[in-house]
């Protein structure tokens, strides 16, 4: 499901983040990522999904590699094969949270009868059922992020990229919504990439690596 290899990147002023990085995700595999502050996680992602080139190496999503794609090609890639959840949750404010699910659904241009369908099933799926027609100002934390993660799995990617998503919750809902993305997204049969300094969401994964400047070390 991905494929990185040999990646390079430098940031301004000539600093290289990582070079000769290499990974590997099977469908399926629940890979964590940890790292010192500025170690370029976050980059590593965006790298990734296309949303930033690196020097050199390349990236395969499903068998595609993303610098043979032009811009519109990447944007079908993230639409068609990625979810996101990010720590800052990124939930549209004006939108309530059935359409706020479907989203991914609607720019793929699915009906959207059905497609306000298939996000209310997932909010269910998430605890959140029968919530469909709240707002986002009417909901937790730890329930935005619910809501993330039910918008990252509708339209049923085979790569999820997880960037810090317990991040800006409190240790107990944290632990909660950690537990509710890792069963969800081992039930949808996603590969995942997560990203994360907590020690807790590593121990979920299948296996941890730690990004450093010569790339990534598998730990334990």
């Amino acid at each position: 499901m991905l494929k990185v290899s040999g990646l390079v990147k430098t940031v301004p002023g000539g600093r290289k983040l990582f070079e000769g990085l290499d990974l590997s995700l099977a469908p399926g595999e629940f890979v964590a990522v940890t790292g010192e502050s500025g170690a370029g996680k976050s980059t590593l992602l965006n790298l990734i999904a296309g949303l930033d080139s690196p020097d050199a190496g390349s990236v395969q999503v499903a068998g595609t590699d993303i610098a043979s794609l032009d811009d519109d090609g990447r944007t079908r890639l993230r639409r068609d094969r990625i979810g996101f959840v990010f720590q800052a949750f990124h939930v549209l404010p004006h939108l309530d949270l059935a359409h706020n699910v479907a989203l991914p659904l609607a720019l793929q241009g699915r009906d959207a009868d059905e497609s306000l369908v298939a996000a209310r099933a997932m909010l269910e799926s998430v605890g959140l059922g029968g919530r469909g027609g709240a707002y986002p100002r009417e909901l937790s934390g730890g329930e935005l992020q619910r809501v993330a993660v039910a918008r990252a799995l509708v339209h049923a990617p085979g790569l999820i990229l997880a960037d810090e998503p317990t991040g800006n919750l409190d240790p107990e809902t944290a632990a909660r919504t950690l537990s509710l993305f890792v069963d969800r997204v081992r039930d949808a049969g996603a590969a995942v990439l997560l990203v994360t300094h907590s020690a807790v969401a590593a121990a979920a994964a299948d296996r941890t690596l730690v990004l450093s400047p010569t790339g990534l070390v598998e730990r334990g």
